[in-house]
C-alpha cells in the first residue's frame, strides 16, 4: 500500500508542461522523450514519395507530433494544403462529411497583387484548420516559377521574390489569426519536381539571395510563421535539410527566425547532421530516426545541446497550439460562407489577357461552350496542394445560372464522351485519387458541328485546361504548348463563329503558364482563371458578365516560346525517369537537369531576363485588363531617413467602377554590380474606384530593397547615384516616372557562406 502511494507521489511530481516552465520540463526529460519529440509520429503509405496521412486526431492530416503523456506534453496536428485544409472527409463511426473549401491556388491568389484580399481569404482558410482540430497547415508553398514547366508552380506566388514574399506574408498572417500555424515552403531551391528528393541545385549565392531567399526572407519577417519546411533537394552538394548555414546562419542569425524547422515528408540518412544544423522535427517520422539521434548523443557525433535547443524550440511551438490549450474544436467551420469569400476572390484576381470588344457580356444570350474542360473543370493541383472539397462548379452550371442558354446539341456530345471515359477506366480496374487524378484529354469536334453551332449560338466560350500536381513536372509539348485537337478547336471555332459575324472567348483553367503567341489574335476575348477553387467557374461566369471588373494582373511572364526563357536550357522538360532508377535515385551516371540542375541564369529569372535582353514576350510579367481605364499623375517620390516614400494619383477615366493595381520598378544606376533594366521594389492597390474618382497611393522603400548583394564583399551594396523610379501598369508600360538620389553607398555585411562545391558559369545579360 506505502509503495502504491509512493509511486503516485512520484507520478505527480513529475512537471507538466505550461507556457512558464518549459525550461524544468526538459532538464525532466529523458534522452529517449527528446529525441521522440524531434521526430513525428504518423507514418502512412507513400505514394509517388508523398506520404498520405493517418494521424489519429485527425484522419487524413498529412502528420503529427508524438505526445509525451508523463510531461503533459500533447500531440499536435499538421495538415495539407496551400488551396485549402486537406483531410479525410468521412470517417468511420461518424454519420458528418468533413469537408473542407477549395479556395483559389496561389498563382491565382498572387494575381490579385492585394494582400488584403490574401490575408481574408486565409483567415477563412484558417478558421477551417481551427474547427477542424489540426495545429499547423503546412503551407504556403512559395517557391520560385523559375521556369514555367515546374509541376507545383500552382501552389506558389510568382517569378519574382517581393510578390512572392509580399503575398506569402499576408496567407500566414491570415492564417495564424486563427490560433494556429503555418509552414512556409520548401525551403529552399525547389524549383522543379524531378528527382525532387536528390537534385542537387548549383546555385550562386546573389542569385539565392537575390531571388531564391529574397521571398522567404521578407515572409519571415513579416509575418513570424510559426514552422518553415526544409526541402528535399540539395542546395550545392548539400541536403537543405541538413544544411547549417541555410536553417541557422541565415534563418536564425541573419532573420531572427524564433519558430521550428520541419523537414518536407520522408527519412534521409543524415538525421544527426539535420538536428545539429537546426532542423527542429523530422517529418512524416519514423523509428530509426529517434534511434539515430539516441545513438548520436550517445556516441558523441551530436552534441546533448543541439538536441536541447531543438527540444526547447518544439515546446515553444507546442504551447501555442490549439492541442495544448485543449480547444474544443466545432468540427463545423463555416463552410458556404468561405465559399462565398472563395469566389469573391477568383473573381478579382482573374487576369484578362485579351478584350476586343466582345466584355463584358449580355446576359439571355444563346452559348456554345467548347471543350472537355468546361465539364471537367480543374479547381485545383493534384498531389498535397489538392482538397477534399463537397462540390466542384463546372462551366456549364455557372454559365446557365448566369442567365445564359447552352447548346444542348454540345453538352450532351461532352458528357457522353466523359461517360465512355469513365467506363473505360473502371473497365481497365484504372485508379484516380488525391495524388493522380487524371485529367480528360480534350476530343476533336467535327468542322460540320463548328459551322452549325455559329448558325445557332450567339457567342462560343472555348475552355482550354491543365492539371499540374506534385511529383511530375509539366512537359513542353501537349501541355505547355496546345495539343493538335485544341489548336484545331480554337481555329475552327474562330474561322466559323467570325465568319457569322459572332465572337470567340477562350477561358484559360489552367494551373501553370502555356503558349499563347500562335493562337491569342484568333479570339476576341481570353480569359485567365487559373485553378480557381470550387467556385471558380461562378467567377468566371461573374467577371464574363461584368458582375465582377477584373483586376488581376499576371504574376510571372508568358514567353512566346518555352526555349525563350533561359532557365529552360537547365530543366529536365523531356526527361522521363526509367522505372527500375526509383522516385527519389537517379541512375549510376549523374544525368544533368535531373541529378544535378545548374542556374545559370543566375540573378535573371522571368522578367528580369526579358527586360534586360530586350526579348519579346507574349504577355509580360504584370500585365492585366480592364473594363475600365486609368491614368497616372502626380508621380513623386520623397527621400527619407533609409530610402523612399513613392506617391501617384490614379484616375478612373473609364466609364465602369474598376481596381487598379500600380507596379513600382526601379532602375539602378550602372555602377557596382550588374543589374537587371528594373526590378519591382513596391506595389499598391486602390479600392474600387467609381468613373471619375481617384485616390493617392503611397508606397515605401527602403535602401536594403534596392541594394544588390556583392559575393566578393559577402554585403549587400546599395551603390550612391540616381536610380529612376517606374510607376507601371506592368513592366512594359510605365506610366509615369520620377527619380531617388541617394547621395552616399550603403552596405550591410552579412555571414561569409555558400561555397559552391563546382564552379558555376553564369550568363552575362547586357541593358538593352
Amino acid at each position: 500500500m506505502a509503495a502504491a502511494g509512493l509511486m503516485t507521489l512520484s507520478a505527480l511530481a513529475q512537471p507538466q508542461l505550461s507556457k512558464d516552465n518549459i525550461d524544468e520540463v526538459l532538464a525532466a526529460m529523458t534522452l529517449q522523450e527528446k529525441a521522440t519529440l524531434l521526430v513525428g509520429g504518423a507514418r502512412a503509405a507513400i505514394v509517388n514519395g508523398v506520404t498520405s496521412g493517418t494521424a489519429h486526431q485527425v484522419p487524413g492530416a498529412a502528420g503529427n507530433t508524438r505526445p509525451i503523456e508523463r510531461l503533459g506534453i500533447p500531440g499536435t496536428v499538421l495538415a495539407d494544403g496551400p488551396a485549402g485544409l486537406r483531410i479525410s472527409p468521412t470517417r468511420e463511426g461518424a454519420n458528418q462529411t468533413f469537408y473542407c473549401t477549395g479556395f483559389p491556388v496561389g498563382t491565382l491568389l498572387a494575381s490579385s497583387w492585394d494582400t488584403a484580399l490574401v490575408e481574408e481569404v486565409t483567415n477563412a482558410m484558417g478558421e477551417e484548420v481551427h474547427e477542424y482540430g489540426v495545429d499547423v497547415l503546412l503551407a504556403p508553398g512559395m517557391n520560385i516559377h523559375r521556369n514555367p514547366l515546374c509541376g507545383r508552380n500552382f501552389e506558389y506566388f510568382s517569378e519574382d521574390p517581393l510578390l512572392s514574399g509580399k503575398m506569402a506574408a499576408a496567407y500566414v498572417r491570415g492564417i495564424q489569426k486563427n490560433d494556429v500555424g503555418t509552414s512556409i515552403k520548401h525551403y529552399a531551391v525547389n524549383n522543379q519536381e524531378t528527382n525532387r528528393n536528390e537534385n542537387d541545385a548549383r546555385v550562386s549565392e546573389r542569385a539565392l539571395r537575390e531571388i531564391y531567399l529574397k521571398n522567404f526572407e521578407i515572409a519571415v519577417k513579416e509575418s513570424a510563421p510559426w514552422t518553415v519546411m526544409s526541402s528535399y533537394n540539395q542546395l550545392n552538394g548539400e541536403y537543405t535539410q541538413q544544411k547549417k548555414d541555410l536553417l541557422t546562419t541565415i534563418l536564425r542569425d541573419e532573420w531572427g527566425y524564433k519558430g521550428i524547422v520541419m523537414t518536407d515528408w520522408g527519412n534521409k540518412a543524415g538525421t544527426v547532421k539535420s538536428a545539429w544544423s537546426g532542423n527542429d522535427l523530422m517529418e512524416p517520422g519514423n523509428q530509426n530516426e529517434i534511434d539515430r539521434i539516441v545513438a548520436g548523443v550517445q556516441d558523441g557525433s551530436l552534441d546533448i545541446k543541439d538536441v536541447d535547443r531543438n527540444v526547447r524550440r518544439m515546446l515553444e511551438y507546442i504551447v501555442k497550439t490549439p492541442s495544448f490549450k485543449n480547444y474544443k474544436f466545432s468540427n463545423k467551420p463555416d463552410l458556404k460562407a468561405h465559399a462565398a469569400v472563395a469566389r469573391r476572390a477568383a473573381g478579382e484576381a482573374m487576369v484578362l489577357l485579351r478584350n476586343e470588344g466582345v466584355l463584358p457580356l449580355k446576359g439571355g444570350q444563346k452559348m456554345a461552350l467548347y471543350g472537355v474542360s468546361a465539364l471537367d473543370f480543374v479547381a485545383g493541383g493534384t498531389g498535397s496542394g489538392d482538397v477534399n472539397k463537397a462540390y466542384v462548379v463546372n462551366m456549364e452550371e455557372a454559365m446557365t445560372g448566369a442567365g445564359f442558354t447552352l447548346d444542348k446539341t454540345l453538352s450532351d456530345y461532352y458528357k457522353s464522351f466523359i461517360a465512355y471515359d469513365k467506363a473505360q477506366q473502371a473497365l481497365s480496374g484504372a485508379v484516380s485519387n488525391w495524388f493522380s487524378r487524371r485529367k480528360l484529354a480534350e476530343i476533336a469536334i467535327p468542322e460540320n458541328a463548328i459551322q452549325t453551332g455559329a448558325r445557332n449560338n450567339d457567342v462560343a466560350v472555348i475552355v482550354i485546361g491543365r492539371n499540374a500536381g506534385e511529383g511530375a513536372d509539366r512537359r513542353m509539348v501537349d501541355d505547355f504548348e496546345l495539343t493538335n485537337i485544341e489548336r484545331d478547336l480554337v481555329r475552327n471555332v474562330s474561322t466559323a463563329y467570325h465568319a457569322a459575324g459572332k465572337k470567340v472567348i477562350v477561358v484559360l483553367n489552367v494551373g501553370g503558364v502555356i503558349e499563347t503567341n500562335s493562337w491569342k489574335n484568333l479570339v476576341d476575348a481570353i480569359l485567365l482563371p487559373w485553378s480557381p477553387g470550387q467556385e471558380g467557374a461562378n467567377a468566371v461566369a461573374d467577371v464574363l458578365t461584368g458582375k465582377v471588373n477584373p483586376s488581376g494582373k499576371l504574376p510571372m511572364t508568358f514567353p512566346v516560346n518555352f526555349m525563350d526563357h533561359p532557365s529552360s536550357a537547365n530543366f529536365p522538360f523531356n526527361y522521363v525517369r526509367q522505372q527500375n532508377q526509383g522516385f527519389g535515385r537517379g541512375p549510376q551516371q549523374p544525368v544533368k537537369d535531373v541529378d544535378y540542375t545548374e542556374y545559370e541564369e543566375g540573378i535573371y529569372v522571368g522578367y528580369r531576363y526579358f527586360s534586360t535582353a530586350g526579348v519579346q514576350v507574349s504577355y509580360p510579367f504584370g500585365y492585366g485588363l480592364s473594363y475600365t481605364s486609368f491614368s497616372y499623375t502626380k508621380p513623386s517620390v520623397k527621400a527619407t531617413a533609409d530610402g523612399f516614400t513613392a506617391t501617384v494619383t490614379v484616375t478612373n477615366t473609364g466609364s465602369v467602377a474598376g481596381k487598379e493595381v500600380v507596379e513600382l520598378y526601379v532602375t539602378a544606376p550602372e555602377a557596382g554590380l550588374a543589374k537587371p533594366a528594373c526590378e519591382l521594389k513596391a506595389f499598391a492597390k486602390t479600392r474600387e474606384l467609381k468613373p471619375g474618382e481617384s485616390q493617392t497611393l503611397t508606397m515605401t522603400v527602403r535602401n536594403y530593397d534596392i541594394a544588390s548583394f556583392n559575393e566578393a564583399n559577402s554585403a549587400w551594396e546599395a551603390p550612391a547615384g540616381v536610380y529612376a523610379v517606374h510607376f507601371a501598369s506592368n513592366v512594359e508600360d510605365v506610366r509615369a516616372s520620377a527619380v531617388y538620389t541617394l547621395r552616399k553607398a550603403q552596405s550591410w555585411k552579412t555571414n561569409n557562406l555558400f561555397e559552391l562545391n563546382v564552379p558555376l558559369e553564369e550568363i552575362t545579360v547586357t541593358r538593352k
